[in-house]
């Protein structure tokens, strides 16, 4: 699909002076162009606001606040770290950091529920219990999600495999026996992880399904999965704020658990003996002895 920044640069010849000295500034400066307000860009383009807000018409968006939305959506995944952390310092400045980075969550939760996909998240679920063997995959900052993916659902499923590596040769050591009934459910979000793409097209080259989680279906894994669940990732400094796709997640394990309840339930009185016998964890009112 093509971006935001590439609409620009081919409807670069048909705009007026105006609009092209604004076009320039985003296309050269987009880190920072994408946290300006119309009057900010304005200023650094000798500019009015008014003409700013023209132009984001122009490119198809009801107003400059869609523009901007859709520009920072595009170069999440351009940003480098010292640019992060260069966009934060315009974003947090003279804002209660807590508040600020809060409330952004509770809006990146808003909407990922109102655009997830219900039906590619209700098949994500009935493939999870159709397969033979279920692969999770997830590196970076995803990598904490997979794991917690991995440490419910190995409760429930005696076929969960965690893909953990540093190589992208021991990704594929550990994929490579894939098969048409498995799923790789897999985790990428920008910056996205070259490795991750790679050892799904080697998942979707032995028919596996594919479960892809991510941000937006532009996302360089979205084209290989037979399911996307996009959940907001919002920027935050150097950092991405994964509670919305930690939220998803939370979802999807309950989604998929709830058709084997009997099961689950079955798992847990035998683990909560073994717990209990082996004192596994405090007792409700228990003192801990120093």
């Amino acid at each position: 699909m093509s971006t935001l920044l590439s609409q620009i640069e081919n409807a670069y010849p048909t705009l007026t002076k105006s609009h092209k000295r604004i076009a320039e500034f985003i296309l050269n400066n987009y880190e920072k162009a994408a946290y300006y307000t119309a009057a900010k860009l304005g200023t650094e383009t000798d500019i009015s606001e008014s003409t700013v807000v023209r132009f984001a018409t122009y490119m198809g968006f009801e107003g400059y606040p869609e523009f901007q939305m859709a520009l920072q959506e595009d170069i999440k995944g351009k940003l480098t770290t010292l640019q992060r952390m260069e966009v934060s310092s315009l974003k947090l400045i003279d804002d209660d950091v807590l508040e600020k980075v809060m409330k952004n969550d509770r809006s990146s939760i808003k909407e990922t529920l109102e655009n997830v996909s219900r039906e590619d998240f209700n098949n994500a679920a009935d493939a999870i219990n159709a397969a033979d063997k279920i692969y999770i995959l997830g590196v970076r900052s995803s990598a904490p999600l997979a794991n917690f993916i991995y440490f419910y659902l190995k409760m429930v499923y005696d076929n969960v495999v965690l893909i953990t590596s540093a190589s992208s040769s021991e990704e594929f050591e550990q994929i490579f026996k894939i098969k048409e009934n498995d799923v790789c459910l897999a985790i990428s979000f920008p910056r996205y992880s070259k490795q991750v793409a790679k050892t799904l097209e080697y998942a979707k080259e032995k028919g596996a399904k594919i479960i892809a989680i991510t941000d937006s279906i532009t996302s360089p894994i979205a084209p290989l999965a037979n399911f996307v669940l996009t959940a907001k990732s919002s920027m935050v400094s150097f950092m991405d704020s994964l509670v919305a796709p930690l939220s998803l997640i939370n979802a999807l394990i309950l989604a998929a658990t709830l058709e084997k309840r009997d099961e689950v339930l079955d798992t847990f009185a035998e683990l909560e003996t073994v717990w209990d016998k082996y004192d596994v964890y405090e007792k409700s009112g228990e003192m801990i002895n120093e």
